[in-house]
């Protein structure tokens, strides 16, 4: 096994002369006094970013004399070599980050902990590297520990990382240079005397006051961004409102308060507006001219940004009888966003672009995103191209990637496409219907039947859009229906990406996956338990494919509980993640797979993109080493982003709802029991798509007691109770807009629960006749 110097549990000190210990990362003999060998050196000054002068090397290693003129002289060439870089006074390896460093905390790990990267990095020095921020928790109380967050600028104390698998680099704060701009928020109150109040829109906040003068003329309820310019020894803190965003029921409001809460940037820095106005149309340099061929794009009929269009036609080949080639073509964002630009940086720091109900934080800005990279109809375009062959059965025989200048044909709506299909062909679709819609469906078939094969997890989970009002207010929510259309495209741009994958391994290039790993040991059993009292059966090992899923599901179809079955499927998922380490991806049952088909609204795409230019040599814009070298931070990253853009947007409709509804307290609604806790049920409203909460101390005078397995919540006393998927009636006792939060009152009395439920409180009855009831309940007689 190879030893891996950087591993130091496996090295020893030995005594130098004096006693002293040589410095650590000299695992070869050593000599006190001695130049030590080229890689222990400049291991040393990648160890010891703090100790990389001429003097303290010196010291270390007990150089005098003669010796340090050799050192001066050995270090000298490491510059020329490029090994060594000289910043200030210190040495630094290429690359690396100084012994104190200026940093831009982005956002934060899966842990939660910060991370920042430098704010001024060198354009040819690759990536910025990412940097854990250590906040120190000695002295918060005494106010002398600077505390960060989102968006501050810090200067901070730079150590290389000893946890080799996370960020390069940990960082100590020293100071705080730059509060994050735009971070004050809140609800505007007016006051009788003038002025007002400011309320904040999370529980940690205080209110502030507001002197007449500096209202900005805000109304009452309205949300606004501000400035806090005084905090005395007494009364509130003072604040100065900088702008006012609108009625805090509307949109736009409440998306501003979840792209606050999580730290999402929304508004692009003046580099990179100015490098965007900037580009210009692409050139023909590297690519081939594929303008003649008639690729369309079919997306929502609100869509801005156009990123991907497809072709077909058939395969006239003897060899492949009844066969298919497909192309997809994707929008090539690489020529305009260059490895280490100021759109680049942007770009990674944003991770993905964040979609709201009615407005999108983009990755990118518009003149990038909705013009120059944007597939529009019957305008010269750059993009990247896949030709893939399938046989009749759906198999893939080859496939061929290409830079080229494309022009539109189409752009289509979903259901314009899919209504010229059925029949209902319009003055547009009507011309290419057989040209080119119906060979596209034609390979459709074929790739369904590879998908069938192929057997992917077949979870329908329904996806509710909400509708506004002119004024931002929530005006109904609608499920639309999941069209062929929809289908088609989403297989093409899955085999692109399994394409890019494959490509990209047979080249032995560097990429970042989009992985899904199996269900947890944990979290089968977890479902298995559940499964038994329905008796249905779960295969036991750690061998677990799609497939069985798909049986699980197959079996619940049209029974009672199938929409509970779906849920507990659902919940045993792993998450899907981006990773430089490819463990497959199990939902779609595929080998390899890697997101190539959206560059303008990913930054993994973007990612893919450079690593195929580089490797198949398709022109400029290829990844660079040190972007290989970054993958793994970039990858950890953008998962992250990934998360956080999924979680405001969950908490924008959340809110949207919670404000639509405030004005309905004491109504009924239809309802399903969506999640069982000790605490209480959620219970989710179909014709909403919101959760609310039912407490358990709400629910009647018996004693609830929760059964994991069966996912239940029953009466010990009745033996009623609710189980994960009931079908159940509440009425809404309160809602709290600002925190997106409903509470619910149970009015179903629950159903006589199944037998192993019952036979759950019988066996358990003694053994919980002592433990502590739940918190709100009311306990049985005799338990008083």
């Amino acid at each position: 096994m190879t030893h891996d110097p950087r591993d130091r549990s496996r090295q020893t000190k030995r005594p130098g002369r004096a006693g002293r210990d040589l410095p650590p990362g000299a695992d070869v003999p050593l000599i006190h006094g001695e130049i030590p060998p080229r890689e222990v050196l400049l291991r040393f000054i990648a160890d010891h970013p703090d100790k990389a002068y001429k003097r303290e090397i010196s010291k270390e290693f007990g150089l005098k004399g003669e010796k340090r003129v050799e050192l001066k002289q050995l270090l000298k060439s490491f510059e020329e070599e490029g090994l060594l870089e000289k910043r200030r006074k210190s040495l630094v390896r290429p690359g690396a980050l100084p012994p104190v460093a200026v940093l831009d905390i982005t956002t934060r790990d899966v842990t939660g902990d910060l991370i920042g990267r430098p704010a001024e990095w060198l354009e040819d020095a690759g990536v910025a590297p990412a940097v854990a921020i250590r906040q120190s928790t000695v002295g918060k109380s005494s106010g002398k520990a600077p505390v960060a967050g989102l968006g501050d600028r810090v200067l901070a104390k730079i150590f290389p990382a000893k946890d080799r698998g996370g960020p390069a680099y940990t960082a100590r704060i020293i100071k705080i240079l730059d509060k994050r701009k735009n971070a004050g928020m809140g609800v505007f109150r007016p006051m009788p005397d003038g002025g007002g109040r400011i309320l904040p829109i999370d529980r940690r906040g205080e209110e502030l006051a507001v002197d007449s003068d500096f209202t900005a003329g805000a109304k009452d309820g309205d949300l606004v961004e501000i400035d806090v310019v005084r905090i005395g020894r007494y009364g509130l803190p003072r604040a100065q409102i900088k702008s006012v965003i609108g009625s805090v029921a509307s949109e736009k409001a409440i998306s501003m308060i979840a792209i606050h809460a999580h730290g999402i940037p929304y508004i692009f820095p003046d580099a990179v507006i100015r490098e965007a106005a900037a580009a210009g149309p692409a050139t023909m340099s590297h690519r081939e001219d594929w303008r003649d061929l008639p690729l369309i794009t079919i997306d929502p009929a609100d869509a801005k940004d156009h990123d991907d269009a497809v072709y077909a036609e058939a395969d006239t080949r003897p060899e492949n009888p009844g066969g298919v080639i497909v192309t997809v073509a994707i929008a090539d964002v690489s020529y305009y966003v260059r490895p280490g630009s100021a759109l680049d940086r942007e770009a990674l720091k944003r991770g993905n672009s964040v979609y709201f109900p009615d407005r999108v934080v983009p990755m990118l800005p518009e003149r990038i995103s909705n013009d120059l990279c944007s597939l529009k109809e019957g305008v010269d375009r750059p993009a990247l191209a896949v030709r893939m062959v399938f046989s009749k059965e759906g198999r893939k025989a080859s496939h061929t990637f290409h830079r080229i200048m494309m022009k539109s044909a189409a752009k289509l709506s979903y259901q314009q496409a899919q209504a010229a299909i059925d029949g209902a062909a319009d003055d547009q679709t009507g011309p290419i219907l057989e040209t080119i819609l119906k060979p596209l469906w034609n390979a459709y078939r074929i790739l369904t039947v590879g998908r069938d094969r192929r057997q992917p997890l077949e979870l329908d989970l329904p996806e509710r859009k909400i509708l506004l009002k002119d004024d931002g207010t929530v005006d109904r929510v609608i499920v639309p229906p999941r069209l062929d259309a929809h289908k088609l495209i989403e297989e093409m741009m899955i085999q692109a990406n399994v394409a890019a994958a494959e490509t990209l391994e047979n080249k032995r290039q560097a990429l970042i996956y989009r992985v899904h790993d199996a269900p947890s040991l944990a979290k089968q059993e977890t479902l298995r338990e559940f499964l038994a009292t329905l008796d249905i059966a779960l295969v036991k090992g750690g061998n677990m494919r799609s497939n069985h899923f798909n049986g699980i599901l197959k079996k619940a179809t049209d029974k009672p509980y199938e929409q509970m079955v779906s849920e507990m499927v659902l919940r045993s998922q792993s998450q899907a993640i981006y990773s430089p380490e490819n463990i497959g991806h199990f939902g779609l049952n595929l080998m390899k797979y890697a997101h190539f088909t959206s560059p303008i609204r990913r930054y993994a795409d973007l990612i893919v993109h450079r690593a195929l230019i580089a490797s198949l040599k398709l022109g400029e814009g290829g990844l660079t080493t040190g972007e290989e070298e970054a993958l793994d931070d970039i990858a950890a990253e953008i998962s992250t982003f990934e998360r956080r853009a999924m979680a405001a947007e969950r908490d924008t409709v959340d809110r949207l709802i919670a404000h639509h509804l405030a004005g309905r307290i004491g109504e009924a609604f239809d309802g399903r029991v969506s999640g069982v806790t000790k605490a209480g049920l959620f219970v989710t409203l179909p014709a909403y798509g919101a959760d609310g909460f039912v407490p358990i101390s709400t629910l009647g005078r018996d004693y609830y007691l929760f059964d994991e397995a069966h996912q239940a919540l029953s009466g010990e006393k009745t033996g009623l109770g609710y189980r994960l998927g009931d079908e159940v009636q509440v009425r809404l006792a309160e809602a709290v807009p600002l925190a997106g939060a409903l509470r619910f009152d149970m009015l179903s009395e629950g159903r006589k629960m199944p037998t192993g439920v019952r036979s759950f409180h019988k066996a358990g009855r003694r053994e919980r006749a002592g433990s502590r009831r739940q918190p709100g309940t009311r306990p049985p007689r005799g338990r008083r």
